[in-house]
């Protein structure tokens, strides 16, 4: 993958050149991850408006879901921080 398309993604998808699947995918991603008691059949169906079917749809939500969760795993254990941050 190109290195300049990387860097925009990990620090702002939305100035990336993507696709509108690929878009889509990401602000689903993000709303889960501020507030999944938020999501409502309308971010659903606009999954589906870009392509996406149920087991993708799913796919996302179980990919999106076990990042936030081994994430406030390592955050909690210290993983990855310095030993004078712990």
């Amino acid at each position: 993958m190109d290195s300049e398309l990387v860097e925009v993604i990990k620090y702002d998808y939305e100035k990336a050149p993507l696709s509108a699947q690929d878009r889509a995918m990401l602000d689903f991603a993000i709303r889960l991850t501020e507030d999944a008691t938020q999501i409502r059949k309308t971010d659903l169906d606009g999954l589906r408006s870009v392509g996406f079917d149920d087991v993708a749809i799913l796919q996302i939500t179980l990919i999106a879901s076990w990042f936030n969760y081994i994430n406030r795993v390592a955050d909690a254990l210290g993983v990855g921080r310095d030993a004078d941050d712990s």
